[in-house]
């Protein structure tokens, strides 16, 4: 259960607002499920419409305008440049608002648990008569149906000038009512807020922005899409410096933040998607971006040594003047896509670390869920043109990893194997030879997520685990089918043709050598039509080329074309007759 506070001075606007039709025509069957005792007598069985929100207000409303109280509060107006609730004056707040919202996979409850939890929730915020050392607060909730997302929820209004015209307190209500939520949760026996008890959430995104989004029709939400895009940045940097460049080289506008007095320190930053001509861009800090994207939290796996942070000044301050970059660095350079056979073992490597992680040590699996989600920011940033599946586990990983938590130096040799992987896919499209090494690195994110999934489960986060399973086998999944798919199309014609060099050959040799014809020549001497590409595989991807030609384990892991595949050449009998009886193991032939 998710509640949301505000404060304001308008009692009247917000109960005909809550009564009547909505923003989008979603309040339906708008009626009272809790409230004082004198309200519920005259409203508790109406369904409401403008008139009784009028007369609920003014009910409200009595003991403050009986006593001439008045409660003046700081009024919030949303800045588009700071992406902040910035207090611009001083009025009236004592309206004290908050709306209670189910997930809507939790489906709805009745009227009267919700009566029975607003009630609670009422007294336990402090607007009750604190047993009876207090006058009470009116107050009412409202029901008026399911939200555009198909939330369950209900609204709490409340005066804060009690009935003997004193006011109540609203000290640190957001606060409070998230503590008051989490114990009525257990207590009527509703889905824990997971994200809540594991002190982990990212930034949600304003009304502003989804507005933003509908006029301009982008896909994705700039906040939504910055994240993506510093999140890739900083899991392939090996340094500061480099992080500077690679936000840049992805488009980025940044600017540092400075120690007070000082441009030689610097403290924090800000980036921006490039606005259209005439347009301001709408500058994020990395915080507002997710809690592990701070400044101070990146710098926890980078060196720290006077010369890179000399190296970083120097592109923080050529971002700031718009000047081009002082050192060009890895990032510069084609992305190194490495052997297949070095991939595999530093996955095989990854797999142990995590097999020998305890699931109890939920700073690790943070961590871990950190850098996947890098992994995935990085994949997709390269290989999706609209936010997709890579994208949305991107995010749900990032959630898992924003958390206040530091860094785990015993996930340090980690981080380093999923820069590794991370640069390794940058460059990587999945219409390219590299297909076969994309889809064994997927399968790895699968088992990494899988593994992380576990790891919440035994600590009994269980909404969070199904959902990374469902990522796992219903986004995930379908991609390294399709990666697997386009690399059985690009070995196809590579197998045709040694199988009818194969068969040429058999047909001229004697008929026993004939029963186990295997290609005879170098994969590098294979002519005919498909020599453009066999040579193209040598080039892109060396270990993809010599499985296709020299290993039968390919055509058992991809699944060969043609009825028969190729089986390595059998010894001659001279030499079965000189190695029988021979102890020492010689090794595979080759």
């Amino acid at each position: 259960m998710m509640p949301n506070v505000t404060t304001g001075g308008r009692t009247t606007g917000l109960l005909i607002y809550l009564t009547g039709p909505g923003r989008a025509n979603e309040h339906t069957d708008q009626h009272l499920v809790a409230g004082d005792s004198a309200l519920m007598a005259w409203h508790g069985d109406d369904e409401l419409d403008r008139d009784a929100a009028v007369q609920i207000a003014q009910h409200l409303d009595a003991p403050m305008h009986a006593f001439g109280t008045e409660v003046l509060g700081g009024i919030y107006e949303y800045d588009e440049t700071s992406k902040k609730q910035v207090k611009v004056g001083v009025g009236p707040a004592h309206v004290w608002h908050c709306s209670l919202s189910l997930r809507a996979d939790e489906g709805q409850i009745s009227d009267e648990l919700w009566g029975q939890i607003a009630t609670e929730f009422v007294a336990a915020m402090g607007f009750g008569d604190e047993d009876g050392s207090k006058a009470p607060c009116r107050w009412a909730a409202v029901r008026h149906g399911l939200s555009k997302n198909g939330n369950d929820h209900i609204h709490i209004v409340v005066n804060r000038v009690r009935e003997d015209g004193t006011k109540a307190s609203d000290w640190q209500s957001f606060k409070r009512s998230q503590k008051v939520v989490a114990a009525l949760e257990r207590r009527h026996g509703l889905q824990i807020l997971e994200s809540r008890e594991a002190g982990r959430s990212l930034p949600g995104i304003s009304p502003a922005e989804q507005q933003l989004q509908q006029r301009t029709g982008a896909p994705e939400p700039d906040r939504t899409r910055l994240h993506r895009l510093v999140r890739a940045a900083a899991t392939q940097a090996g340094d500061e410096g480099e992080f500077v460049r690679r936000a840049r080289r992805a488009g980025l506008m940044v600017r540092p933040r400075y120690a007070a007095g000082r441009s030689d320190v610097v403290t924090g930053y800000s980036v921006a998607l490039r606005p259209p001509a005439g347009a301001r861009p709408v500058w994020f800090g990395g915080g507002q971006l997710a809690r592990d994207l701070t400044l101070p939290r990146l710098r926890e796996y980078w060196p720290d040594t006077p010369q890179a942070a000399t190296a970083a000044v120097a592109e923080w301050n050529a971002a700031h003047r718009g000047q081009r970059v002082v050192s060009p660095g890895a990032e510069v350079d084609a992305p190194a896509a490495g052997e297949l056979a070095q991939m595999t073992q530093a996955m095989r490597d990854m797999r142990q670390r995590l097999a020998r992680i305890d699931p109890s040590e939920t700073t690790a699996w943070t961590h871990i869920a950190r850098q996947a989600a890098g992994l995935l920011s990085t994949w997709s940033t390269a290989t999706e043109a609209e936010p997709g599946p890579l994208a949305h586990a991107a995010r749900e990983l990032a959630t898992i990893a924003s958390t206040h938590a530091r860094g785990d130096r015993s996930v340090t040799p980690m981080r380093s194997t999923f820069q590794g992987l991370a640069l390794s896919i940058a460059g990587l499209h999945p219409r390219t030879p590299g297909a076969m090494r994309a889809a064994i690195l997927m399968h790895q994110v699968i088992v990494t997520v899988q593994a992380l999934a576990g790891a919440l489960r035994a600590g009994n986060q269980l909404a969070t685990a199904e959902r990374l399973h469902a990522i796992a086998n219903q986004q995930l999944a379908p991609v390294r089918e399709h990666l697997h798919a386009i690399a059985n199309q690009q070995l196809v014609p590579v197998r045709e043709h040694l199988h009818r060099e194969a068969a040429a050959r058999a047909a001229t040799s004697s008929p026993a050598r004939a029963a186990v014809a295997a290609p005879a020549q170098p994969a590098a001497e294979v002519g005919g039509p498909n020599a453009e590409l066999m040579e193209r595989l040598r080039v892109t991807d060396p270990d993809a080329w010599r499985a296709a030609v020299l290993r039968q384990k390919v055509y058992g892991r991809m699944g060969s074309p043609v009825s028969a595949p190729l089986r390595p050449r059998a010894p001659s009998p001279a030499r079965r007759a000189t190695t029988r009886g021979t102890e020492r193991d010689t090794g595979p032939e080759r």
